[in-house]
């Protein structure tokens, strides 16, 4: 149990940190809590796949999934950066393209810890649920810090929030 806590925890260490700076577009409640059911979802969904397609998946697609990653992160910062020159006073509302995207980049990590999650004496069921539980609840609250740091600083968190994305995904490209 100790273990799948912890995997549950660094696994929503990313949606966390990223959540953060996905906050600082002034987000809805209602989207928030859209973002976080989302990147629940993935987080419980993920694993599955892993764990039920791993070795069949990786010898079909010999693909890096850091490039898939990068290409997102660095998509959404960019976006980020130019709607902060375009954003009003009104809150910011995100379209579900733009909220499955980050659920995505934030989950593939649990794709690939499902492929190697059979090899642990963890339960397989439980496992998945509490990713699902701990990346929520932390997407949620990294997108309401992000929305206080945000009012504090206004636009310009916004665009240092888009810069960072960026980097990110250029980081995760090399």
């Amino acid at each position: 149990m100790l273990l799948v806590f912890l995997m549950a925890i660094s696994l929503s260490m990313d949606a966390f940190s990223l959540a953060l700076v996905y906050g600082t577009l002034g987000m809805s409640k209602k989207n928030k809590i859209l973002l976080s059911c989302i990147v629940g979802t993935y987080h419980f969904v993920m694993p599955l796949i892993g764990m039920l397609f791993g070795e069949f998946m990786l010898s079909l697609f010999h693909f890096n999934y850091d490039i898939l990653v990068a290409i997102i992160l660095s998509f959404i910062g960019i976006q980020m950066i130019v709607n902060s020159f375009k954003k009003d006073e009104e809150v910011y509302e995100l379209k579900l393209p733009d909220l499955f995207l980050f659920g995505l980049a934030v989950s593939i990590d649990s794709l690939t810890l499902g492929i190697t999650l059979p090899n642990f004496d963890v339960n397989k069921v439980l496992a998945p649920i509490m990713f699902a539980l701990f990346s929520g609840l932390f997407t949620f609250i990294g997108l309401s810090i992000g929305n206080k740091i945000e009012k504090i600083l206004g636009n310009v968190a916004t665009i240092i929030g888009g810069i960072i994305l960026t980097l990110i995904g250029i980081i995760f490209a090399l």
